[in-house]
């Protein structure tokens, strides 16, 4: 995927001005027989089936960029049980009014290397403290998002340089998201967009 003015995107990151977190993100988790699910909306209200079916060029893959399997399951996506390590997924969605949404999923926190253009990762292996990434760099965001199973929702507040620590006190599901925009009018794969929105997620368990 071929994005003009990635620069603008990286000034704008490290300048703390990404958006306000949107109503719907793409997220992915393990699920209990070690199958990853791959759904469209918020981690407490996932979206319709038609809702999934919008998304373009869909597609998972690990670390090393292999390939995984997916297919449509309920109202969403599915990759079989096997996969080891942590699970990246990537779609794309038009909002109909000239602009263009990538998402970008992070299933697990067990790897501290940044695959996706726009990743969250953390710091160390099954650790609290996460960085920001854009195609490899780090970069500085104003605001992530949590929301848990336990319905225990956090804005975070990045530190100086540039991370965020969240606590865990509850068992269950966390997912942290952000979304950031490309300004003006730019260009993937050769054609052209309005706008262009980055949301990533990354999701983990939190054992009792």
């Amino acid at each position: 995927m071929r994005i003009a003015c990635q620069a603008l995107i990286a000034v704008t990151l490290a300048a703390g001005l990404s958006l306000p977190a949107q109503a719907a993100y793409l997220w992915a988790a393990r699920t209990d027989d070690g199958a990853v699910s791959l759904r469209l909306g918020e981690l407490s209200s996932p979206r319709a089936d038609d809702d999934a079916g919008t998304l373009l060029a869909p597609r998972a893959f690990l670390a090393d960029g292999k390939a995984l399997p997916l297919s449509r399951a309920g109202s969403g996506f599915a990759v079989e049980a096997g996969a080891s390590g942590d699970v990246r997924a990537e779609a794309r969605q038009l909002d109909g009014q000239g602009g263009l949404t990538i998402y970008h999923a992070r299933a697990g926190r067990s790897e501290t290397r940044a695959v996706s253009d726009l990743e969250l990762v953390p710091t160390r292996p099954d650790g609290n403290t996460f960085r920001l990434f854009w195609k490899g760099k780090p970069v500085a965001a104003d605001r992530v998002n949590v929301q848990t199973s336990a319905q225990w929702n956090r804005s975070l507040q990045a530190a100086k340089d540039g991370s965020v620590t969240l606590d865990t006190p509850f068992p269950g599901r966390y997912l942290l998201e952000v979304s950031v925009r490309v300004n003006g009018v730019v260009t993937v794969d050769g054609k052209r967009y309005e706008a262009v929105r980055h949301t990533a997620t990354t999701s983990f368990e939190v054992g009792k």
